[in-house]
């Protein structure tokens, strides 16, 4: 075989293998998405009703804002003290 008849030949294998990839991944998608819709049409995601804010919670979260604020604050005097 000539070298041109050689590379014709490794480029038509290599769009066929190309060809085949790309034809998988397709239907790959096509799938993928068909289940997706499926799924949600068979199996629809419950309704929740929003969470209702409870009283006084504010006071829960004020603790741990005043520790990572001591935190920060002393991290930062501790890197401006170093050389």
């Amino acid at each position: 075989m000539s070298e041109t008849a050689l590379l014709f030949e490794s480029l038509r294998l290599m769009l066929i293998g190309m060809g085949i990839v790309f034809s998988f991944l397709l239907l790959l998608v096509g799938i993928l998405r068909v289940m997706s819709w499926a799924a949600a049409r068979l199996a629809p995601l419950p309704q929740t009703e929003p969470a209702v804010p409870v009283a006084g919670v504010g006071a829960d979260t004020e603790l741990p804002i005043a520790v990572i604020a001591a935190a920060v604050a002393r991290y930062r005097a501790g890197r401006r003290a170093a050389p």
